[in-house]
């Protein structure tokens, strides 16, 4: 295990949620860590300073393997992780706030504290075909998941949050 004061915590099907969670690490550098949701354990976050959850709307709610590993880890993190920064990318194929609502609630139980605005990324999927589709992230979106990988990392080593 790497210490890096930010823990990018990430899950994806069609790859736009990997494609943020890799340009967030890229803009945090040395000072962030790059993790797949089912090889998180609670030693990573628990050596983490701050996190970036990055992950897809399924059914209008959390991808399953994300929400698996908040279950699979609530308990034994709980009353460790609190004061603790979080931000996160949903990748959506609607509106999104399902997915950032429940994934909210879940950091509210931690204790943890947002400091970055939701990123929600609205690919307007709606048919199987485009649900299932590999997703090409715009752009102007990788930018914005890299500018907010470089700011909770330089925020956090500075102490600010």
């Amino acid at each position: 295990m790497t210490d890096a004061p930010l823990l990018i915590v990430w899950h994806s099907r069609t790859g736009a949620s990997e494609a943020m969670a890799r340009a967030a690490a890229a803009g945090a550098g040395e000072g962030g860590r790059l993790l797949r949701c089912e090889a998180a354990e609670a030693a990573d976050l628990l050596s983490a300073q701050g996190f970036l959850f990055c992950g897809p709307e399924n059914l209008a709610s959390l991808s399953g393997a994300m929400k698996e590993m908040f279950d699979r880890l609530y308990y034994p993190l709980l009353k460790r992780l609190e004061g603790r920064a979080y931000a996160s990318i949903v990748a959506a194929g609607s509106d999104g706030s399902g997915a950032q609502r429940q994934l909210d609630r879940i950091a509210t139980g931690w204790r943890l504290r947002r400091v970055a605005e939701p990123m929600i990324v609205n690919f307007g999927a709606q048919t199987p075909e485009a649900i299932l589709a590999a997703k090409t992230v715009p752009s102007d979106s990788l930018a914005r998941c890299r500018d907010l990988g470089a700011a909770l990392a330089e925020g956090l080593a500075q102490g600010l949050f």
